[in-house]
């Protein structure tokens, strides 16, 4: 069975770097990681990871980036991709923003920056079990 993908997208490169080192010190290479710093160049990624027949699996995403909020970006992803799970990271929280991804996208939680190791891991670990338990 091919490992799970998880993307993280966030405009700062220090917060890509303590998601990385988060990750690999909690799982290793149990699951794939691809680490972006703009939701142009994660989805061009997703792209083609669908057009090679792979998936991705979860999606950790900050909120406030430029050019392409988090928000707008989960949404675009979801309608063309409802199987993806989705994170959504932010120090900076927009109700309206919150409300209208929670009711458009399959988000599974908003997380606060900065956000509890813990927390995050824990959060990870029930998204992707559940996934693993859903027939294909």
């Amino acid at each position: 069975m091919a490992r799970k993908t998880i993307i993280c997208i966030d405009d700062e490169k220090i917060v890509l770097n303590s998601l990385m080192g988060q990750l690999y010190s909690s799982f290793g290479n149990k699951y794939n990681y691809e680490f972006f710093e703009s939701a142009e160049e994660a989805e061009e990624f997703i792209d083609e990871t669908y057009a090679e027949g792979d998936n991705v699996d979860l999606i950790i995403c900050d909120w406030l980036m430029p050019r392409v909020r988090g928000d707008e970006f989960l949404i675009k992803i979801h309608q063309r991709f409802p199987d993806i799970s989705m994170i959504m990271l932010s120090g900076h929280v927009d109700e309206e923003a919150i409300k209208k991804v929670k009711k458009y996208t399959n988000l599974s939680k908003l997380i606060t920056k900065p956000w509890d190791k813990d927390d995050l891991i824990k959060t990870i670990e029930e998204i992707l079990s559940s996934k693993m338990q859903k027939p294909m």
